[in-house]
């Protein structure tokens, strides 16, 4: 008798990790390892933690893991150690899983610096636990997905900042011009876990599960060696924390759509856009209180407010004033992009200048690829220029001499006189910088030959390739 093919997807190595092909059912004994469920020989649906716990899931989980990377967390395993400590103990980690023994390890906190100021808490969980929260969301989102209002955007399949955008100005100029733009006072941090608990039960009744995401809530910071017990929030740094966001606001999203009201929400950044200010205040104390009484969640006063599109900031984007509004970046975000600039231009005084061009291309092009549905684009030529000129008060300051300064200038075309006069001007580097002999000596074509992304060009070539596909037949 022939032996049968191995399964083609999955590798030799993934089927020893995973065990053996039987299924989870067989694993437990009679049927069951939760009391209160009855035996049956006959064939049944598997319960929600064995679907999380199949190999193909599991499979899809690893991958999605090992493909974001990230920090190990407190037990100080990394992502390409996880295969090895699975292999040795999987068997073990799924039974308790399957038994509701297993206990999740505390996060690693990590404080990161706020765009507006202060710092943000993340919570790293260990990458076993990363493991298990992927597996788990992918289980889920399913289930809920579905249901999600259309007005949600983020951490959601198929649906980004750009379209959550394109909405808001839709929205504006539709003439509801007026927005009630809501902060939720550390959103992450205060969630109240019996409300958001309750709210997941509405659809999952597998016990194990329920009580594995309500360990994961509580599975408490460690910080310095000591470990904080958690009694709200679910920090920010997980694969799960977004889905369990969006579990909790989908609430708020529903009493919006009942009211009628247009709005935006990306995770807990909620616009609504009425048609006058008397309109938006109303809307903002009616929500303040449905927000605090409905799902224990407080409105941040200071950073809230009832105002025009265009004076306000909405995922790093801005509205302009015309009737036909259009998407702008918001002057924000170009202070922020400029602030981490001047850092790095900091940090490689002296150093060669092609290898530091080089290490701007990954934060000028991600920042090109997020705001390139900016329908206004002189701002991308404004900080071009910008970062050229910062490029040449780099070398200036590096050329340090006066006579050195003139036989660079020499070397990269200038006229010896004009060299010269300029090296001995007397002037300081930012104005140097800025003046004809250094532009002349530093060109945009030479930036352009050691590697430099010009943001203008790299917006407009995605914008292009955008718009190409948009033509595409189906």
């Amino acid at each position: 008798m022939k032996e049968a093919e191995p399964e083609k997807t999955i590798e030799t190595s993934e089927v020893d990790l995973w065990g053996s092909g039987r299924k989870l059912r067989e694993t437990q004994a009679s049927g069951s390892n939760f009391p209160g469920r009855e035996d049956s020989t006959q064939p049944r649906k598997p319960d929600l933690i064995e679907t999380m716990l199949e190999r193909g899931n599991m499979l899809k989980a690893l991958k999605a893991v090992e493909r974001n990377q990230g920090a190990a967390g407190n037990d100080g395993m990394e992502v390409k150690q996880l295969r090895g400590h699975l292999r040795k103990r999987w068997a073990e980690i799924k039974e308790q899983l399957l038994q509701g023994t297993y206990q999740p390890r505390p996060v690693r906190r990590v404080d990161i610096p706020k765009p507006g100021g202060g710092t943000r808490m993340l919570g790293i969980p260990t990458v076993l636990d990363r493991l298990i929260q992927q597996a788990l969301h992918q289980t889920l989102s399913p289930i809920w997905e579905p249901e999600f209002s259309a007005h949600s955007y983020g951490f959601r399949p198929g649906r980004s900042a750009a379209q959550a955008i394109k909405a808001a100005q839709d929205h504006v100029r539709e003439g509801k011009r007026w927005v009630v733009d809501m902060d939720l006072e550390k959103f992450f941090d205060r969630v109240n876990h019996d409300v958001l608990m309750a709210r997941v039960a509405r659809k999952v009744k597998d016990r194990p599960v329920l009580v594995l995401i309500r360990r994961y809530l509580e599975s408490g910071i460690m910080q310095g060696g000591l470990v904080e017990p958690r009694t709200e929030g679910t920090p920010q740094g997980g694969p799960l924390s977004p889905l369990l966001s969006n579990i909790l606001l989908d609430d708020l999203d529903k009493e919006l759509e009942e009211r009628g009201h247009a709005f935006c929400r990306y995770a807990d950044d909620c616009n609504i856009y009425v048609g006058s200010q008397r309109a938006g205040q109303r809307v903002m104390e009616s929500l303040t209180r449905f927000l605090r009484d409905k799902l224990k969640l407080k409105v941040n006063p200071t950073k809230s407010a009832v105002d025009r599109p265009w004076k306000r900031k909405f995922l790093g984007f801005s509205l302009t004033a015309e009737k036909a509004s259009r998407v702008r970046v918001a002057p924000q975000s170009v202070k922020r992009l400029e602030d981490k600039l001047r850092e790095k231009f900091r940090e490689g005084r002296g150093r060669n200048l092609k290898k530091f061009i080089e290490s701007l291309a990954p934060l000028l092009r991600g920042w090109a690829n997020y705001f390139s549905v900016a329908q206004t684009r002189q701002v991308f030529e404004e900080l071009d220029q910008w970062i050229r000129r910062k490029l040449r008060c780099m070398e200036w300051r590096k050329w340090k001499k006066r006579r050195r300064r003139m036989q660079r200038m020499v070397a990269l075309g200038l006229e010896r006189e004009r060299a010269r006069a300029s090296a001995f001007n007397g002037h300081g580097p930012w104005w140097n910088a800025g003046a004809s002999h250094m532009n002349s000596a530093l060109p945009t074509s030479y930036f352009r030959k050691l590697g430099l992304i010009l943001l203008l060009e790299e917006v407009n070539w995605r914008t292009a390739l955008r718009e190409a596909r948009l033509c595409e037949p189906p």
